[in-house]
């Protein structure tokens, strides 16, 4: 294994959007989102994501926007409003438009009972033009899954299953209060393979408490075992200072820098020597995947649900805390559910903040997104496409200029180059072109 660097230490963020969401402020509101929707392109696609911030139990390692209920009633609830939003946005675009991808995320969307499942499905599918070809993708939590679900996922017409796994160590599981056996998981596939929703990613995540080396591995067999057509493995990100119920797990117990980079590149080997092939930061895919494929076109994409196919120019964000994509920029609506209600009892959009684009922002989006995906960019494209020269992102280069000294990237004249034994500190490269990054800040997790 690699010798770790001490600049792999630095907090950085994911990239899932840029300007990332720290930077997002209250100027972007309810009507600035619907002067936006009203002027979006009539026949371009739009992508659909649903955001369900609700789980039975609280997992101490969770970084979404979510709520533990004992109860029923609240989620129901929450559906009521749902709609409501759904049949806002809709009358917001004149007309119903066409979608290419749809995606529930949470929380758990699995929480949900199979009405719930049937009456949002039908209202999207009355409010917008949902394409034959359309990928629908729901996260799936194993634990209480039950063949009444796998078929109600069928029938609304999902398409792709993303299953949480993370780790299937008990002194693990103990660590994150989540606990979740080897059956269950393998139940909940066999179910949904069952139903004919054959195309499966399960997310797994290093850096957890107590993990080892030894440990992730045996998860790691036991994963590839399972079979999915991808794997999302992701970092932990510690960030108690903004998910306070991260508290509850001892910084002791977390695994350093070096360990992290260590269990990375265990994945990395060992799922790529099972065929799987390596694509961007923390994603693995099978030849035959669409995932694969995109890749080795070069037209796969990075949203807030991380790598994907969706080509589609607008992201609309339904739910508490959900972040839309426009052309015009980026809105996020009230991550706290009562918030998000109230807006929408006033007739309101849930916008809570935001950020509008300029022609810079785009121009970095485009550098960052491409690292991300492909770990390289041409500047001299990029700046060419938005009618500059290399010469304005000489300073990201004085930047870069650590990095390439500890041999993590290659530049050779506006080419810049992550190498691939580097693909864990692909962020960190991405930073030196993040222009609203401040140095020393703390608000994201650490590079690998």
């Amino acid at each position: 294994m690699q010798q770790t660097s001490p600049l792999l230490s630095a907090n950085v963020p994911r990239y899932t959007s840029y300007p990332t969401a720290p930077h997002f402020h209250a100027g972007i509101n309810s009507a600035r989102y619907r002067d936006w929707l009203g002027t979006l392109p009539e026949n371009a696609p739009l992508s659909l994501y649903l955001h369900i911030p609700f789980c039975d139990t609280l997992c101490w390692f969770c970084g979404c926007n979510t709520t533990a209920v004992n109860t029923y009633s609240p989620v129901r609830s929450y559906c009521d409003m749902l709609l409501k939003e759904i049949g806002m946005v809709s009358a917001a675009l004149n007309g119903r438009r066409p979608v290419s991808h749809i995606h529930w995320g949470g929380g758990s969307p699995t929480l949900l009972s199979t009405a719930d499942i049937a009456r949002l499905n039908d209202a999207l599918r009355e409010n917008f033009d949902v394409l034959p070809d359309a990928e629908f993708a729901v996260e799936i939590d194993p634990r209480g899954f039950n063949h009444a679900m796998a078929q109600a996922l069928k029938a609304a017409g999902v398409t792709r299953a993303s299953i949480g796994l993370q780790d299937c160590d008990p002194a693990v599981q103990h660590a994150i209060n989540r606990i979740q056996s080897d059956e269950e998981t393998a139940h909940a596939i066999e179910l949904l393979r069952e139903a004919g929703i054959s195309s499966l990613n399960l997310d797994l995540i290093y850096g957890l408490p107590r993990q080892t080396l030894a440990s992730w591995e045996r998860t790691l067999d036991f994963a590839l075992w399972l079979n999915p057509d991808r794997f999302a493995v992701f970092g932990y990100a510690h960030v108690p200072q903004f998910k306070k119920h991260q508290a509850l797990i001892p910084v002791e117990l977390l695994p350093g820098v070096d360990l992290r980079l260590q269990q990375a590149e265990l994945a990395r080997e060992i799922l790529c020597a099972h065929g799987y092939a390596a694509i961007g930061l923390d994603h693995f895919a099978k030849s035959h995947d669409s995932l694969a494929r995109a890749a080795a076109d070069g037209s796969i994409s990075r949203n807030f649900q991380g790598y994907t196919t969706d080509s589609a120019p607008i992201l609309i964000g339904l739910g508490a805390s959900a972040i839309g994509s426009l052309p015009q920029g980026y809105a996020q609506n009230h991550p706290q559910v009562p918030a998000w209600r109230g807006a929408l009892e006033a007739g309101n959009f849930p916008v809570a903040r935001g950020i509008a684009l300029t022609d810079n922002d785009r121009m970095h989006r485009h550098v960052i997104e491409r690292l991300m995906c492909d770990l390289e960019v041409d500047l001299a494209d990029v700046a060419a496409m938005f009618g500059r020269t290399p010469v304005i992102f000489a300073e990201s280069l004085r930047r870069l200029a650590p990095i390439e000294e500890e041999g993590m990237v290659a530049i050779k004249g506006a080419k810049v180059t992550v190498k691939p034994q580097w693909r864990s500190a692909v962020r960190l490269v991405c930073a030196a072109f993040d222009q609203y990054l401040d140095a020393g800040q703390v608000r994201h997790s650490v590079s690998v």
